[in-house]
């Protein structure tokens, strides 16, 4: 059996347009898309190959009615979702969606930390044989990314609740910039969002080929790029996205083997300014 707690093991995109959804994240990604029957919901599978990377789903009646917009969620996997449950309400998060079996698959429950960036908590209800797709994998989720309030309060919550531990970080234009890491590996990084940006929220790295050739068919399908491409530190490329219907994303290119062309980041109201 595979130790998986600690781990982003899903995503999921909650649309306004799921048709829509499909034909942008086919072009930019590469993603097919399979439907699949779950009971009350259309729900489709968006893949790489063959292996299922993230589910796609219309926006539920109760996130609408909290007025949520398009957006994506991770999954992280737990040794036991109502006890993380109580745990995430002891430590000052919220619960949007109690503990819920999805029957013959798994238990599941929404909620947000203390500074209120949203995520997702699982535990299949089938031990796992394999372990996930590697961060570098083709297509795959690269990198996952806090935008905090308080990156130092952030950490203390998670690392509570996922035994997640520091790994690398470094101090950059916009201040500190700490890599965590669940086990061995590290998964992803947390800083303090700029006082610009509303509201914290995790971000999901999507790995491409070439960033600036997809940044561009971000554009061309209607998309918005607010940040890059540019080239973050180690070298990778990078790029801030958001989809036709307002869902945001990031772009990673890995292996970068020439110089970015161009760097853009966008102010409050969308217009580009040099970085």
């Amino acid at each position: 059996m595979i130790e998986s707690h600690g781990r982003f093991v899903w995503y999921e995109l909650m649309t306004t347009n799921v048709d829509a959804a499909k034909a942008f994240y086919a072009d930019v990604v590469g993603w097919g898309a399979q439907p699949i029957s779950m009971p009350g919901s259309t729900y489709s599978l968006l893949t790489a190959g063959d292996s299922p990377v993230a589910g796609l789903m219309s926006m539920p009646e109760e996130a609408a009615r909290r007025s949520a917009t398009a957006h994506w969620i991770g999954y992280v996997e737990v040794d036991n979702v109502d006890d993380a449950v109580e745990r995430t309400q002891q430590f000052g998060g919220t619960v949007y969606v109690p503990p819920t079996n999805v029957p013959n698959i798994s238990r599941f429950a929404i909620v947000a930390d203390p500074q209120m960036a949203t995520f997702a908590m699982v535990k299949g209800l089938k031990p796992r044989q394999e372990p996930p797709a590697g961060l570098g994998a083709p297509g795959r989720v690269g990198w996952h990314e806090l935008l905090s309030a308080d990156w130092e309060k952030a950490f203390a919550f998670y690392s509570a609740l996922f035994r997640w531990r520091k790994s690398d970080g470094h101090v950059g234009l916009l201040g500190a910039y700490q890599g965590f890491a669940a086990g061995a590996t590290t998964i992803g990084g947390m800083f303090t969002k700029p006082p610009t940006l509303p509201h914290p929220f995790w971000l999901y790295y999507f790995n491409v080929a070439d960033v600036e050739a997809a940044a561009n068919r971000v554009e061309a399908r209607g998309g918005q790029i607010l940040y890059g491409p540019l080239e973050a530190p180690g070298g990778a490329g990078i790029a801030h996205c958001a989809d036709p219907q307002g869902a945001i994303f990031a772009l990673l290119e890995r292996r970068r083997r020439k110089a970015i062309g161009y760097s853009v980041q966008r102010g409050p109201s969308g217009a580009a300014r040099d970085k």
